[in-house]
């Protein structure tokens, strides 16, 4: 079965004008999300944590991190792409519990785009400047390391980068291009350059991870406008079809959606102010990897952890019930001498 052509869309430079009338043959609906309570218990699956847009922010994130098998960021993990960012972003991912990471780069990761040139005026910058706690006014070059040495920095995680990579049998894309605005990284017009970039994302893609929502999938901001893609919208529903589709970019938009077939997921940690709120979004996924006879050693093993636990929990109460019985007596003897 050959893929279908994917085309410029006539309106794609008016991304709001295009989902209106793209709108109205689309079945979408916004999931209300909530975080599990429990941990994924189950050995068929696999727990997967999303976030994006934490801007070097980590100090000010008040929550804890969920644990589970995949961590996912999608982008803008700094403020402007400094060496002193990339190596706190790596050392915080070095703390998270995580056995895989995922990582892809946004527009404020200005090093890692080799093609782009720090060109500014003083005003230019007011996408940067509404954050108070970024500390910073506009995008500097100062300690902007290379793009190589930037890729250098992250050791704690896998850095995609319209590459891919195959886990638990599952197959994850990454790709950090958004629709071109200001002075930043991994900007493009939209149209046909944005859409050479989509056209590389694999058909088989099971999760795909982008900085840039689609158009009409929580891109819409606080002034009512959509700034998603219109090709990338035409990619996902009528070739890729992945399972999964991660993003972030658009703070106002937190959330997650549906059209019946895809989870478009907007995990930006940031809210509209540049503040942390944003808890990360925590799916379970099955995997891909396990034959039948492999799924009941897992089982068995999943099972083995929960009785070792159970047994030391148990353990540890018949201790300390043994030595609270024991200083009772030590004590009950010292006041009777």
């Amino acid at each position: 079965m050959s893929e279908e052509t994917i085309k410029v869309h006539r309106l794609t430079t008016e991304p709001t004008k295009a989902w209106e009338e793209i709108s109205k043959t689309q079945k979408f609906f916004k999931i209300n999300y909530k975080s599990p309570k429990s941990s994924n218990s189950d050995p068929k699956k696999i727990r997967i944590v999303c976030m994006s847009d934490t801007h070097s922010l980590y100090h000010y994130i008040k929550f804890q991190v969920p644990d589970g098998d995949i961590f996912i960021h999608a982008g803008n993990f700094s403020a402007g792409g400094k060496a002193d960012e990339i190596f706190a972003f790596n050392e915080w991912l070095g703390r998270l519990p995580h056995k895989h990471k995922l990582v892809i780069a946004g527009n404020h990761e200005l090093s890692f785009d080799p093609n782009f040139k720090l060109e500014m005026t003083p005003n230019s910058s007011k996408h940067q400047a509404r954050s108070g706690l970024l500390g910073n006014k506009k995008p500097e070059n100062q300690n902007q390391p290379s793009v190589e040495e930037s890729r250098n920095l992250l050791t704690n995680c896998t850095f995609l980068e319209d590459s891919g990579v195959e886990l638990y049998g599952i197959k994850f894309y990454g790709t950090p291009w958004q629709p071109a605005f200001g002075p930043w990284a991994f900007g493009l017009p939209r149209g046909e350059k944005l859409l050479e970039k989509w056209h590389k994302i694999p058909a088989n893609t099971d999760i795909l991870i982008t900085h840039t929502p689609p158009v009409g999938f929580n891109d819409k901001t606080a002034r009512g406008e959509h700034i998603g893609c219109v090709e990338l919208l035409s990619t996902i529903q009528k070739r890729v079809k992945p399972k999964y589709s991660i993003f972030g970019h658009v703070h106002d938009a937190y959330g997650v959606m549906t059209d019946g077939r895809t989870i478009f997921i907007n995990a930006s940690t940031c809210d509209i102010n540049y503040k942390p709120n944003n808890f990360p979004i925590v799916f379970d996924i099955e995997r891909k990897d396990l034959k039948n006879d492999e799924i009941m050693l897992e089982v068995e093993k999943n099972e083995k952890d929960v009785a070792e636990k159970r047994g030391a929990w148990v353990l540890m109460q018949i201790i300390a019930q043994y030595f609270s019985q024991f200083f009772r007596r030590i004590f009950g003897f010292i006041r009777r001498t």
